[in-house]
């Protein structure tokens, strides 16, 4: 007669197979997570050139026989109609950049966070560098005198 109890698999294989897929998702998960990470920054840099091309774009075009420029706040930007901003003006278009993406650094010629472009050169009212970041990326925005917008 055979002994059917030595075909099963004993609680130590069992262990052992549950102890090496345990250290495959401790390396492999936190990689997802940085990923992510860096999917919301790339996300970020892209609302705010788009923004930024969209202002240029519509002055431009003399959209409505006005320049157009960028207001940066940490989590948002506004494209705003006009020379200066005013957050009461109803035509604004605010663009939220999706957390944990933020802007950490706003450092234009002169300092304040907006920019106009002239209407017929399309050449912004100054100059700078825009940073913005999560918790281990970040990456620099920068607004030359022309109106180009690079990413470094």
């Amino acid at each position: 007669m055979q002994n059917f109890y030595r075909k099963g698999v004993t609680v130590v294989e069992l262990l052992i197979v549950i102890a090496v897929l345990g250290i495959i998702f401790l390396i492999v998960l936190p990689q997802f997570s940085k990923s992510r990470e860096n999917q919301v920054l790339k996300n970020g840099v892209a609302d705010i050139l788009s923004s930024v091309n969209k202002a240029r774009g519509n002055t431009l075009a003399s959209l409505n026989s006005s320049e157009y420029g960028i207001h940066f706040q940490s989590d948002r930007v506004v494209i705003f109609k006009g020379t200066s901003f005013s957050s009461e003006d109803s035509n604004n278009e605010i663009i939220n950049i999706t957390t944990p993406a933020n802007i950490s650094d706003i450092t234009l010629l002169g300092g304040g966070s907006d920019i106009y472009f002239h209407r017929l050169t399309g050449a912004p009212s100054t100059t700078g560098t825009i940073t913005i970041s999560t918790g281990s990326y970040s990456k620099v925005i920068t607004i030359l005198a022309t109106g180009v917008v690079s990413v470094n």
